[in-house]
This record gives structure tokens, C-alpha cells and sequence, in this order.
């Protein structure tokens, strides 16, 4: 049974709840991929039942249940009338539901998902660990993003820890010519980026890299879509300020999600200054394609290019290592068959359900052995 309390937009039917919560769809898909049956619980404003490509939804009204308890005695309710092996929970930000669901349900393993939540901090860690506590199991894209967790001694030490990426995407590479042609891309490297232009997301750097990376790539095209742009005037201001750049950047804006199948299939490279990202669904889309990744050397990065092995990661804030990568991206390429043949086989919705189904086993496996 996987569970998302967060409660649906009101007013939404749920059609559109579905078509809207992507991510809730196609992680509930990837999990039925591996053989497992799969029952959604959706906290809602209304009770309704649908079944859609192997997963079975159950909306749940929850109008008098807002407090995490009740959340929690509410999807402890329907799992009795399911019998679930294991109750999979969408964000560690709903661990004190997932554990008031546990407390009714005992005997049932409960496992947390991270969507890029934080680290509690404060005195507030020590309600956080107790509700932690309730979960056997706990995913994430990459170790790596675990570890924050683990020096705050924020999970037990029964606790099992997962590595899975957070979801899949249905881009194929495609016709890269007949991209190119439809989207008008151009530039040898033609050089995409996906992503607000946000400091989390550094834009100013990747700005740096690409300047730099020019002198010894003097035909490089890059390519910006984005949504969210609170720094969208010191970008525009740094672009007109450098030769470099002038004519050479050019800020696309916020593009329809179904554009972007089209713009990773006609780019050579993705490149991405990002922070940190729980999954990072640009790059993903990216290695679906078949562009090679240019990105941060972050976690869940590195876990999803198999340590870079499917293009180059670089440090965060270094404009001079990006231009590096760039260019080694360029001087000793990536086969565009090798970036996809790595998506079939890591990060597609087949090899994800499997690596669910085999995390759910362990769990099951644990709590026998209890």
C-alpha cells in the first residue's frame, strides 16, 4: 500500500489530480512494474476508487482528519480493509502520520520515501527521531543524501536504508536531426539547461563555466529553459556584460513540459549547477534522451550517472571546473546509445520496480526474522 497525505488540491477531480501529481502516477507504476500489487491511498476532500494501468487508487476523505494522528488512524483504517505487506509513504516530511499509522498497525513495516525533504533541526530533531523510529525502511536516490540524517543520529539503528532513484520518465532519444530542426536548437556543442534560474540552481556559475569553456569552444550554443527566475536580471545583466556570452545564451524561458522531450533530444550536452537535488527529474529526462550530463557532483547526481561514468561531474560553485568538463565532455565524447543503454538498465521503469520489489522483500524478510 503506498500512502501520500499530503491531501489533493481541493476541486480537483481525480482525473486531474492524476494528470497534475505525475510523480505520485509513475511511482506507483514503477512499483506494479516489479511484480508488486499496488493499492495509492490519496488523502482528499472526497471517497472515490479508480483502477489504472495495474495500480488501484483510492481517494480518501479526510476533510475531519488534518492533524498527523488522525491522518494516520485514517490510513490505518483503509490498510485494514487491504491486509498490505508493506505501507510505502510518500515523504519523510510525513513520518509523525506514517508513525501514527504504524502505532495502529504494528505489525505491518512501514517504508519512508524521501522527495527532497530537510533535516530537522533544533530541539525538534528529538520529536523527528521518535518518528523516524516507526519506519523499518527508508529510500533515497543516493546514500549519500542519507548521511546528514545519520550524523544527527536521526534513524535507528534496526532502520533499513535504500538506495533508489526517486522516479522514471517515459523520453526516448528520438531523431536528434529532426529535433533540431523542430526546435530551431543549433551549436557545436549545443549546451541545455532545465532548471529556475534560482541560487539553489546557480545559474551564475554555470554562466562562469560556459565563458570560459568558449575559448576553447568557440561554436558552443547554450540553451536555457526555466520557470521560477528570481535572478533572471543578474543573468540577463551578466550575459550582456561578456563577450563571451552575448549571442551565445539564449534564455528560452518557461517551456511546456511536452517541448522539453524535444529540446534533451536535439542538445549534445545537459548541464546543470544545482546545489543539491533529491533526484534531479531535468537530468533524468536528460539521460533518457541520450544527452550527456554536464552536472554537480552531488549525491543523487552521482548516483544517477554511475559516478559520472555516463559524462562529467564537477565541483559545485567552480566555474573553471565546468568549463573543464565541458570541454573534456566534447575532446572524449559520450556515446548518446551508452547515456540511453544506462537509463534501460538503471533508472528505467523496469529496473526501479525491481529494486522496489526487492527492498520490500528485505523488509518483509526483517520482520519475519522478528
Amino acid at each position: 500500500m503506498m500512502v501520500n497525505f499530503r491531501c489533493a488540491p481541493r476541486g480537483l477531480a481525480v482525473d486531474d489530480v492524476l494528470a497534475r501529481w505525475r510523480s505520485l502516477v509513475d511511482i506507483a507504476e514503477i512499483v506494479a512494474r516489479g511484480g508488486t500489487r499496488v493499492t495509492v491511498v490519496q488523502m482528499a476532500s472526497f471517497d472515490a476508487q479508480v483502477a489504472r494501468d495495474g495500480v488501484d487508487y483510492r481517494f480518501v476523505d479526510a476533510d475531519d482528519a488534518r492533524h498527523a494522528r488522525r491522518l494516520g488512524r485514517h490510513a490505518a483504517r483503509v490498510a485494514a480493509t487491504l491486509g498490505p505487506d508493506v505501507v510505502h509513504v510518500h515523504s519523510l516530511a510525513y513520518a509523525r502520520c506514517a508513525s501514527a499509522q504504524s502505532r495502529a498497525q504494528p505489525a505491518t513495516p512501514v517504508l519512508l520515501q524521501d522527495h527532497a525533504d530537510g533535516v530537522p533541526a533544533g530541539l525538534r530533531r528529538f520529536a523527528w527521531r521518535r518518528w523516524y523510529g516507526s519506519a523499518s525502511g527508508i529510500a533515497f536516490t543516493s546514500p549519500g543524501q542519507a548521511d546528514p540524517f545519520l550524523r544527527q543520529r536521526l534513524f535507528s539503528s534496526t532502520t533499513q536504508l535504500f538506495a533508489i532513484p526517486e522516479s522514471s520518465n517515459r523520453f526516448t532519444p528520438g531523431d536528434r536531426m529532426e529535433a533540431r530542426a523542430a526546435t530551431g536548437l543549433r551549436g557545436d556543442p549545443c549546451v541545455l539547461s532545465v532548471g529556475h534560474l534560482a541560487p539553489g540552481k546557480d545559474p551564475m556559475t554555470m554562466l562562469d563555466g560556459v565563458a570560459r569553456a568558449v575559448e576553447r569552444l568557440p561554436d558552443l550554443q547554450l540553451y536555457c529553459a526555466y520557470g521560477t527566475a528570481p535572478l533572471l536580471d543578474d543573468v540577463r545583466r551578466r550575459i550582456e556584460a561578456d563577450p563571451r556570452l552575448a549571442g551565445r545564451v539564449h534564455l528560452l524561458g518557461d517551456v511546456p513540459h511536452a517541448r522539453i522531450e524535444a529540446l534533451m533530444r536535439a542538445t549534445d550536452l545537459f548541464v546543470s549547477a544545482s546545489l543539491s537535488e533529491s533526484a534531479g527529474y531535468a537530468l533524468l529526462e536528460a539521460i533518457a534522451c541520450g544527452a550527456v550530463p554536464v552536472v554537480t557532483d552531488i549525491p543523487s547526481f552521482r548516483a544517477m550517472t554511475a559516478d559520472g561514468r555516463i559524462g562529467k561531474l564537477w565541483p559545485c560553485g567552480d566555474g573553471a571546473a565546468l568549463a573543464k568538463a565541458l570541454v573534456a565532455a566534447v575532446e572524449a565524447p559520450v556515446d548518446r546509445r551508452a547515456v540511453r543503454g544506462h537509463f534501460d538498465r538503471a533508472l528505467s521503469f523496469d529496473a526501479l520496480g525491481a529494486r522496489w520489489a526487492s527492498a520490500y522483500a528485505a523488509l518483509i524478510a526483517a520482520k519475519e526474522a522478528r
